[in-house]
Parts: structure tokens; sequence; C-alpha cells
């Protein structure tokens, strides 16, 4: 945790709060649980606006603009596809900032170059994007939805304190 031992839900919906921002939320690997972790702090209305849990490639395209082309060229689990399903989050719910998640939470589904515990996580607020690949490794599937959840709403805290943000 950040120092303050609040759980990042609680800060993250903080700093939103207090800087006037909304916040969406795009997800594969982790399956709509970072909306129910941001929705289950009293007040999240004030800040959450929705999320899309787009598992299969098809509602990544459809519903957040995903490119067919980047989806067959690089995989789902990778950054041009994280980044656009960011992007798509923000367009689509109309809020000023996001986090998005594709990866492999097995315990199956991996390959040499994406084992299991791999995950590509994006945040997004007004138009600084930034985006990581994690390697959780071959924890239990419980253990690298968490952790992906976590790295997904630490990077988007870790966006927002870079510099004070106001609603444009």
């Amino acid at each position: 945790m950040h120092g303050d031992e609040q759980p990042i839900e609680v800060r993250l919906g903080a700093l939103l709060r207090e800087r006037h921002l909304t916040m969406a939320t795009a997800e594969s690997c982790t399956g709509g649980s970072i909306a129910g972790l941001m929705t289950s702090v009293p007040g999240s209305s004030d800040y959450f606006l929705g999320g899309v849990v787009s598992y299969c490639n098809l509602v990544k395209q459809q519903v957040l603009g995903v490119a067919e082309r980047d989806l067959r060229e690089h995989g789902a689990v990778s950054r041009p596809v994280v980044e656009q399903m960011v992007r798509g989050a923000m367009r689509v719910i109309g809020a000023d900032c996001a986090v998005a998640t594709s990866g492999v939470a097995g315990p199956g589904g991996g390959t040499p170059a994406k084992p299991v515990g791999t995950v590509w996580i994006a945040a997004a607020c007004g138009v600084r994007l930034i985006s990581q690949c994690c390697h959780f490794g071959a924890r239990s599937r419980k253990e690298n939805i968490q952790a992906s959840i976590q790295a997904a709403l630490a990077l988007l805290e870790d966006l927002l304190c870079e510099e004070p943000m106001e609603k444009q």
C-alpha cells in the first residue's frame, strides 16, 4: 500500500473525487473484478461510471473499437490491444480516466511467448496513457486476477499522482 494503509480502491476513489474526474474499466482477464472492487466503496457513484467486460475478441472489436488486425497480429494479450481497450472504455462510457486488463490468468491458456500470469494493463486519463506488461508467474487463477486488479489500479493511481489533473 502507498503509505497510509488505506486500500487502493479507497485511495484512488478519493483522488478521483478530489480532482472531479470519472473512471471506467475495460476488463478481459479480470472479468469485471476491478469494477466490482471500485464500486464496493461507499459513494463510488460520484466517480465510477461503468465498465465493459470484453472477455472475447469480438466484444473487444465491436464495443471497444480494438482493431481486428492488432488482435490477429499481436494477440489479445498485447500492448496495442490493451491501449485500444483503455481508450475505448473512455470513449464508450464517457469517462475521464480508465484502466484495462488483458492477460492469461491460468491455469491453462499460456504459451511459451505468453505464459500463465502474463497480463498487459493500461491506464489513461485525458490524453495521457501508460501501459505495462506484468509477469505474475504460474500462481493460481485467483491470485493472478487479484494481482492484475492491484497492478491496474496502482497504474492509474501513479498516473494521477504524476501531476494534479482537473477535468477539462
